[in-house]
């Protein structure tokens, strides 16, 4: 079995649920306190073992490959203030991982975006971490999703247990119970209507995938959105190949939507060392207010 060291986080959405601030930043640049919300993707696949990433952007996406790169002028700006510790930290960003990007030229939905990535893949299996899905964990989603990839050897969809009124704007999967958090896929169904919901696992920013996956995505016809949807040929992989899901321990953000960003930088801010502690004390003042 072929070690899992390359993943592709697509980032060449419009972000029209973060307008208008989408419309000058690219979302996936918006931060958590100090540090954008890719970074965070970034920083769970390596942890995870993960080596060489893709990043897929679009128009208007070139803040997302500048900051993954170094900055001369600050560099040089760091050096001359005698700042230097924080001018490697700052390098070391760019220097985490292989990180390579590729512009996805039409908008043609998640599953063309990862077709997008054939030729970086190649025949080995991989990691897709959506764009739009900050996970905070204690042990990271992706190491979650790859250990159970070893164990079984089949794709695996990263699923949490959502509502009713959520599972219909996400996917929904037929599963079986195999042991603890994991389960056999059957099916699965991208924006069900309430009559086709299969159950309330839903898969949330995180798969492993076989390369078998582009051949798939190669005769996906459009669905849900007249987009080329990454679960129409997830559920023809699961049917044809086996899939597995891993109901994945950590706190999920979905940073393409205001109230998302808000609540991730609540509760990080909370955590950061170096707003913690007022953050507490103006929310405790603020909190009676409310």
């Amino acid at each position: 079995m072929k070690k899992i060291t390359k993943a592709v986080i697509p980032a060449a959405g419009l972000g029209t649920r973060m307008l208008p601030v989408a419309k000058g930043i690219p979302k996936e640049m918006l931060p958590i306190v100090d540090k954008p919300c890719i970074q965070h993707l970034v920083e769970e696949a390596v942890a995870s073992g993960i080596t060489d990433i893709l990043i897929i952007t679009g128009r208007g996406k070139d803040a997302i490959e500048n900051y993954f790169d170094y900055n001369i002028e600050y560099n040089n700006k760091l050096i001359a203030s005698g700042k230097e510790q924080l001018m490697h930290e700052l390098n070391a960003i760019a220097d985490m991982a292989n990180i390579n990007f590729l512009r996805q030229k039409e908008a043609k939905g998640l599953g063309h975006a990862v077709y997008c990535a054939k030729s970086f893949i190649g025949d080995e299996p991989f990691v897709v971490l959506y764009g739009d899905d900050v996970i905070i964990s204690e042990t990271p989603v992706v190491k979650q999703l790859t250990d159970v990839y070893y164990k079984y050897g089949l794709g695996v969809a990263g699923v949490k247990s959502v509502t009713k009124e959520q599972i219909v704007k996400y996917c929904s999967l037929k599963v079986d119970h195999l042991e603890g958090n994991t389960y056999r896929v059957s099916d699965m169904i991208e924006k069900p209507a309430p009559d086709k919901i299969f159950s309330l696992l839903s898969i949330l920013g995180r798969v492993v995938l076989p390369p078998e996956i582009f051949d798939i995505l190669e005769h996906t016809p459009r669905g849900a959105g007249n987009e080329i949807q990454l679960t129409d040929a997830m559920r023809e992989l699961a049917v044809t190949k086996g899939m597995t899901a891993c109901e994945f321990e950590g706190k999920r953000y979905d940073m393409g939507s205001k109230l998302g960003l808000l609540m991730a930088n609540v509760e990080q801010g909370l955590k950061h060392p170096e707003t913690g502690e007022a953050f507490r004390a103006f929310l405790k003042e603020l909190a009676p207010n409310l």
